[in-house]
């Protein structure tokens, strides 16, 4: 028996393909690479764009032929984009040919759901709109040398432009003792190069439960383990980022100096139009703070162009904070509508032609700034 799984999105749904792929290996599946071959095929999706639910609705649709071809060949639909009950319901009643729809609440679940599919012959639409973190999920480490540790889920900034909290739910840190003891059972596989830790927002963790400590502690603890390793993380929300947190990166040889994080914007306008909660002065401070602290470090970040009402002015201000900065890299994207928030309903909306206008502009500004940082 074969599976194939198509994985749509950030590097936690990478993750959560890898345990989808153990939880399958459990069943007695193993993987190929052609979805025609498979006796099992799963779409773990993203809604963090509209145009991303689009190419996953086209490809879901593709599937169509296969399934004629093969009654018996299982398909399923998991991800955020199936955490959205209107959509998952959508997908259930268009496409007859899915067999399994499931959401990021009740991932957990897929292995009895396949016993259920395989032992009935039901279509299965499972929704749940909220789960505590569940321990003990086989995992297929599919990633190389690099391990991706889950350390917290959900996220509670509610950023206006951002799906997320909707279909994540609300922040929920992972005990930790856990976290360590996956740690220390990767680091004796002796396989893994890099521990990542991954979180909606990294540096919010043990905000929900004290008994955990906070972010740095944990990476303080982290990296006291026995063993050949090093340690990064993301993604970092500036809002969080503390002295504590620099500390622990500057003291702790196992951390790779490198911080990803995101600024959306130079304008403090457009920043609290977006709910950020923090200024362009107070970013830029954390800037200098993380190289007075490390001075070799690697800072990349992420910028949204085109956000409601960013005048001409406000553009100017991220191209200036970007100059400043000198960022290591930079990951550019023009803002675009996504139901369900905030910022879709706002006034002033860009025009397409000024958003594909401003991000060029700011690609080639990054690249200029490489080429005199050589």
């Amino acid at each position: 028996m074969l599976y194939h799984i198509v994985t749509y999105g950030c590097q936690m749904n990478v993750h959560e393909s890898e345990k989808i792929a153990g939880m399958l290996e459990d069943l007695g599946y193993s993987p190929t690479d052609k979805r025609e071959d498979a006796d099992i095929i799963v779409f773990n999706t993203c809604a963090i764009r509209e145009g991303a639910e689009d190419r996953a609705f086209g490809n879901i649709g593709a599937l169509k032929q296969l399934k004629k071809q093969d009654r018996n060949k299982i398909i399923a639909v998991c991800g955020c984009m199936t955490q959205q009950k209107q959509v998952a319901e959508k997908i259930f009643k268009t496409f007859p040919f899915v067999d399994i729809v499931v959401g990021t609440h009740n991932l957990y679940l897929l292995e009895k759901l396949i016993k259920r599919k395989l032992n009935e012959n039901k279509r299965i639409l499972d929704y749940m709109e909220s789960s505590p973190v569940i321990e003990g999920i086989p995992t297929k480490r599919t990633s190389g040398d690099n391990a991706w540790i889950n350390i917290m889920y959900g996220c509670n900034n509610f950023c206006t432009y951002c799906i997320v909290p909707y279909v994540r739910g609300r922040e929920m840190s992972r005990k930790k003792q856990d976290i360590l003891d996956e740690i220390k059972e990767v680091i004796d596989t002796k396989c893994y190069k890099t521990i990542t830790l991954l979180g909606q927002n990294v540096n919010s963790y043990g905000n929900d439960s004290k008994e955990n400590g906070n972010f740095a502690e944990l990476i303080n603890d982290i990296c006291k383990l026995d063993g050949d390793f090093k340690l990064t993380f993301m993604t970092s929300h500036p809002k969080d980022l503390s002295d504590e947190l620099i500390e622990a990166i500057k003291n702790n040889d196992k951390v790779i100096k490198e911080i990803h994080l995101p600024v959306q914007s130079g304008s403090t306008k457009i920043l609290k139009a977006m709910n950020r909660n923090y200024t362009r002065e107070h970013y830029l401070d954390l800037i200098k703070k993380l190289r007075d602290a490390v001075p070799d470090i690697r800072i990349t970040t992420d910028i949204i162009v085109g956000f409601p009402g960013e005048t001409e002015q406000d553009f100017e201000d991220t191209c200036s904070l970007v100059k400043q900065v000198k960022y290591d890299g930079i990951f550019a994207f023009m803002y675009s509508k996504r139901s369900g928030t905030i910022a879709a309903t706002m006034p002033n909306q860009v025009d397409e032609s000024v958003k594909n206008y401003r991000v060029n502009y700011l690609l080639n500004l990054e690249k200029e700034i490489k080429a005199q940082k050589g």
